[in-house]
């Protein structure tokens, strides 16, 4: 199991403060017309979180570790332990897309997105 930080990636792993926190809880929700409602919680990990993550201002060579690390979760499907910036606790996630910019002569910025996912 891979995990994403300075020692494994080699580089500036932390992204910055202005990452982004979203919840969707899986629930199932029937409305009858009377404008009552009724909720049920659906599975047992219904609350998965996503971060959407922004590293500014990389070096080429710290940008190239850090793709080449979403490169080989792609290749083989595999999720790593990363650990968000809100707990000390690591969690599993999934890296479905990220767009990396060249933003200045060897200064480059990758936006991602983490997913939550749960295995054992």
């Amino acid at each position: 199991m891979a995990t994403f930080d300075d020692t494994t990636v080699g580089a500036n792993t932390i992204p910055d403060f202005a990452a982004q926190k979203n919840s969707q809880p899986r629930q199932r929700k029937v409305v009858f017309g009377d404008g009552y409602e009724q909720r049920l919680s659906f599975g047992l990990n219904q609350n998965p979180k996503q971060w959407s993550l922004t590293w500014q201002y990389l070096t080429t060579a710290n940008a190239n570790a850090i793709e080449a690390f979403f490169d080989a979760r792609a290749d083989d499907a595999a999720s790593f332990d990363w650990t968000p910036p809100d707990t000390t606790t690591s969690y599993k996630w999934l890296c479905d897309e990220w767009q990396r910019e060249l933003v200045a002569a060897n200064r480059e910025t990758i936006t991602a997105t983490f997913r939550e996912v749960y295995e054992p």
